[in-house]
């Protein structure tokens, strides 16, 4: 007998979806959480702008239901999601945070926005096709967790691990749904600073890749992407992480190489954009310094929505994917369970880039920088053990001449989450 309505609807959608009765491993093996969050996000802007500051608080709920398999050689499972948020504090001039939805024409923010996705799963063996609302964190596509509600997307995506060592990845995608709205619309190109045509639109993004653990300590990466119509996209990569003295040395390297696929409707493309990160574990102590160079014609292209997975992706919107620009960064971060608080950690970071050209925003070698401090707390014990605070605040500078892209941010973000597992 079911003890609660939400294994009840567990077990109506598996025999509404599959049209059989549900196997045993369907019910039993199901999951269940909601994740709390509270959010503030703050951004001001220093210098003159449109908009003075962008400044929004809301309370988001997620639902997650995962379905087990049910019996034989080709197991059939249902996931589903529920979103919703709840605006706390807002108004038509602070709108913009990402947060909440807004009405375009008035900037009235909404009250509340709220979404169902649904998730139909087939596994064989050691492969696991998805088919529907779909969350894929890959180089090429990785769905934005980090504001009130994730991203998602619309399509199929198939995960094997059938060779020993490799996972590979292949995916369709048609429709993306951004984390500040409830619709699933067609993809674009991220266009900051003008560098694309970001009104274009296309409905069709595949994928194909994989990891392979060439050693404990080694793992090489490959991705192939097209957005049709506008770019496609490989990803070269590896991670290292060995001993080193009496620490561990953590090598990332990264190499995006992109240009024009079909049309181009978002415009032309041509980059190539190489990135190293080395950080040292020392204890309770980790230092890092990392370098980032693009080269070719344009910036580096990426889904409109998601987050481009560079090294230097900070707090900020900022990404220092701008033509020819180079960027390094220094960071340094701390476990202050070496002094008897559990939880509790910190992080600093300084990024810096230069050699940016950008003709309609005031010529070539133009500079940008961003200062990132960082302090979260997760409860260790109690009743409210995981709860989880974020304290995060960030600075932005640069010396692009054209109004709507110099900006001097100062930005606060402070969430505190909380998963509660039902079963």
């Amino acid at each position: 007998m079911l003890k609660n309505p939400l294994r009840a609807f567990a077990a109506c959608t598996c025999v509404l979806s599959i049209g059989q009765a549900c196997a045993n491993g369907f019910i039993d093996d199901s999951h269940a959480d909601l994740v709390m969050r509270n959010y503030y996000f703050d951004r001001n802007y220093v210098n003159a702008t449109p908009q003075a500051a962008a400044r929004e608080w809301a309370q988001g709920f997620i639902l997650n239901l995962r379905s087990g398999y049910t019996e034989g050689p080709v197991g059939f499972g249902l996931d589903a999601k529920g979103l919703l948020g709840v605006r706390l504090d807002s108004s038509r001039a602070h709108t913009g945070t990402g947060l909440l939805p807004y009405n375009p024409s008035t900037r009235e923010p909404a009250d509340e926005y709220s979404e169902l996705g649904l998730t139909a799963k087939v596994k064989a063996s050691k492969s696991e096709l998805q088919l529907g609302t779909l969350s894929t964190l890959l180089p090429i596509a990785f769905a934005s967790p980090t504001r009130l509600l994730p991203q998602t997307f619309r399509g199929a995506y198939l995960k094997s691990q059938e060779l020993d060592r490799l996972t590979l990845h292949v995916g369709w995608l048609d429709r993306i749904n951004l984390r500040d709205s409830t619709n699933y619309q067609k993809m674009s190109v991220g266009a900051p600073n003008g560098r694309f045509n970001g009104a274009a639109e296309s409905d069709r993004f595949v994928f194909a890749g994989g990891d392979y653990a060439w050693s404990p300590q080694l793992t090489l990466k490959y991705y192939h992407a097209e957005l049709a119509d506008m770019y496609r996209k490989d990803f070269y990569g590896f991670v290292d992480n060995r001993p080193l003295g009496p620490g561990s040395l953590k090598s990332d390297f990264r190499l995006f190489v992109t240009g024009e696929d079909g049309a181009a409707k978002a415009g032309p493309v041509d980059n190539q954009n190489a990135a190293l990160m080395l950080t040292y574990a020392l204890g309770s102590h980790k230092f890092g310094a990392g370098y980032m160079h693009l080269t070719g014609k344009t910036a580096m292209p990426y889904l409109f929505g998601t987050e481009p997975l560079v090294i230097t992706e900070g707090t900020l919107s900022s990404e220092f994917l701008n033509p020819k620009e180079r960027s390094w960064q220094v960071r340094y971060d701390y476990d202050f369970a070496a002094l008897g608080v559990p939880g509790l950690n910190g992080m600093l970071r300084y990024v810096s880039g230069d050699n940016i050209e950008l003709a309609r925003l005031g010529g070539s070698n133009l500079t940008e920088s961003e200062k990132d401090i960082e302090v979260s707390y997760v409860l260790q014990g109690g009743t409210l053990k995981g709860l989880a605070l974020r304290v995060r605040n960030a600075w932005y500078r640069n010396d692009f001449s054209a109004q709507a892209s110099h900006r001097d941010d100062n930005e606060l973000r402070v969430n505190i989450d909380y998963t509660w597992k039902l079963w």
